[in-house]
């Protein structure tokens, strides 16, 4: 094939296009748009989504994506993050596009007025930059603005004309009104998600103009801190909205009126989270009595309501798959008790500081719901060892257990979990100070699947837990930060046992030293991520070995290493080259390491 192109030649658009869509990285079909200037206008057919920040003149940012990139359903536009222009748009690359990137710019410039004002306003999305999304992207399907506070009404409104196929918005954070939202509801008939969070200048008026437009479309619902939306706004969703299937509601100034009107007018709701501090019992007890469909119900921060609607729950909704309980202080064993007999297709329960809950709670669900898969219990006083046997003996297919600050679970509720659910995947336990050694190394025997483990300040647990866990475990992942009891012998055994490890946090380990470090760097190649901050012993000899056969590495912590020094620093940048980001103390970093990092690395530095 030497001299001639064959597949330029016979290969038509649709085919090479097809190829490229099928490739299963970016990075591959970025490396394709670089061969000619066929493949890179073919390439730029494929994409789907585009992602910017919106800052550094976004509606410029804008209005060249959209020349380039027709095809285009799916924009995430997010206020916080930042974004830099191509290098082929900085000067780099073809006359053509440099031409034309310089008449936008131009173009652009001249909409401003030149004042410090328009100077400042450059730096974030406004109407026009809208406009310009209209325009470039008419098949557009999804989108986000996220804080995007220059958006007005007026831009959405545009935006919606221009978009009638809009299916998903997102308008985290935006300042727009209910002349924009109207306007989303009398032109985008197909849309299905809308998220409202932190819109303060909506009203009722607005989004009872846009559940009458497209109530039979939406789906999905989000609305959090938007004064001015009240019960009125629910009772024209639960009136309109008949195919909704998701709510979530975090508002002070939503009643059981609103709730109630939508349980009883939205039939096929499905997920329900809701953080309304003035919703009591009634509205829990229309949904358990309307909601037979509901699959998922959050409940957060609440204070009105007790067992007896978490009763009403458990009686009606017997398709609940996944609960959480978060900071509902009157809730006890008796409102959980019911779930656990009423809702036999729990697979997902979290239980976060709800303090009256305990033992006898954790029992029920042990005896009810085999199906669990996932338990997480979070600053639970009162459950005690009895109730994790019972899950054990009951929950033969839990995956993922979390524990936080658990004080009364010990060692006999870990080999309860181990023996009794031996599909264990993943294992996270925080500050619960009675589980020690003995429970660990029941898991390491019995749950051979482990391949996520977290015991973060467990001080009774020692080296001979995670040399049972590596004779039993291939771990990915791993993170026993400040277990003080741990120490070279441990990680040693991880390093032989678990060559698949990629993640390994062992922060504030005073007994950890180099020759753990070697052996790391000698049997886990596919380190991603290490965290050695507060490791006293690490020295830059350590460092060394650890890079020497990882050179995956793409982050490193190594905060008050008193033993590592500027040269460790370089060796970790200079070895590694797929390194990312050093956290270290600024004073470590050697302007040569500076300036051979580049822009590769992102230092995030500390001063002593």
């Amino acid at each position: 094939m030497r001299g001639h192109d064959w597949i330029n030649t016979c290969l038509p658009d649709e085919l090479v296009v097809e190829i490229f869509r099928r490739l299963d990285s970016k990075r591959s079909r970025d490396a394709c748009s670089l061969v000619c200037r066929r493949w890179l206008r073919l390439e730029r057919l494929t994409r789907a989504t585009i992602r910017i920040g919106a800052t550094g003149s976004p509606d410029l940012f804008v209005h060249l994506l959209s020349s380039r990139f027709s095809n285009v359903t799916n924009v995430h536009i997010d206020e916080r993050l930042s974004i830099s222009l191509p290098v082929h748009l900085q000067g780099r690359r073809r006359g053509v596009e440099n031409s034309s990137a310089s008449s936008l710019k131009l173009n652009y410039l001249n909409v401003n007025n030149g004042s410090e004002e328009g100077d400042l306003d450059s730096l974030c999305l406004s109407d026009v930059g809208l406009a310009a999304l209209g325009d470039g992207f008419p098949k557009l399907e999804k989108l986000s603005l996220i804080w995007c506070s220059n958006v007005t009404s007026d831009g959405l409104a545009s935006l919606a004309q221009k978009c009638s196929s809009l299916k998903a918005l997102d308008l985290q954070g935006c300042y727009v009104g209910d002349q924009g939202l109207s306007a989303v509801g009398q032109c985008c008939k197909q849309l299905e998600d809308l998220n409202l969070r932190f819109c303060e200048g909506l009203t009722d008026k607005g989004l009872i103009e846009l559940a009458l437009g497209v109530g039979k479309s939406l789906k999905s619902l989000g609305v959090a801190a938007c004064a001015k939306i009240t019960d009125f706004s629910m009772e024209a969703v639960g009136s309109h909205c008949i195919s909704l299937e998701t709510l979530s509601l975090d508002s002070e100034f939503i009643h059981n009126q609103g709730v109630l009107a939508v349980a009883e007018g939205c039939p096929q709701l499905k997920v329900l989270k809701l953080q309304c501090i003035n919703v009591t019992d009634d509205a829990l007890e229309a949904v358990g009595a309307s909601c037979l469909s509901l699959e998922l119900l959050a409940l957060y921060s609440f204070q009105r309501f007790t067992d007896k609607g978490l009763c009403a729950i458990g009686n009606g909704c017997k398709k609940l798959r996944n609960l959480t309980l978060s900071d509902c202080y009157f809730l006890s064993d008796k409102g959980l008790e019911s779930i656990a007999t009423g809702c036999k297709e729990l697979t997902h329960l979290e239980i976060n500081g709800c303090h009256n809950i305990g033992t006898l709670g954790i029992e029920s669900v042990g005896r009810s719901c085999q199906r669990l898969t996932e338990l997480s219990l979070l600053y639970c006083q009162r459950i005690g060892d009895v109730g994790l046997l019972q899950v054990g003996q009951g929950c033969k297919f839990l995956q993922a257990l979390h524990l936080v600050d658990c004080s009364n679970l010990g060692d006999a509720a870990m080999r309860g979990i181990a023996i009794g659910c031996s599909n264990l995947k993943k294992l996270h336990i925080r500050r619960c100070y009675e589980i020690g050694t003995k429970g660990i190394v029941a898991v390491g025997e019995h749950c051979k699947s482990l391949t996520d483990l977290s015991i973060r300040f467990c001080d009774r647990v020692g080296d001979e837990a995670l040399i049972a866990i590596a004779d039993g475990c291939s771990l990915h992942y791993l993170n026993v930060s400040g277990c003080h009891q741990i120490g070279d012998a441990g990680v040693i055994a991880i390093a032989r046992g678990c060559p698949q490890l990629c993640y390994l946090d062992v922060s504030v380990l005073q007994n950890l030293g180099d020759l753990a470090m070697a052996e790391l760097g000698e049997n886990c190649p596919l380190l991603k991520e290490i965290v050695l901050s507060h490791c006293r012993q690490i020295t830059d000899v350590g460092l060394a070995h650890l890079v020497k056969r990882c050179t995956m590495l793409e982050s490193c912590h190594m905060v008050y290493c008193s033993g590592i020094t500027s040269a460790g620093v370089a060796t970790v940048v200079s070895s590694c080259p797929n390194i990312k980001k050093v956290l270290v103390e600024k004073w470590k970093v050697s302007q040569r390491t500076k300036r051979r990092a580049g822009s590769i690395i992102s230092y995030l530095c500390v001063d002593l």
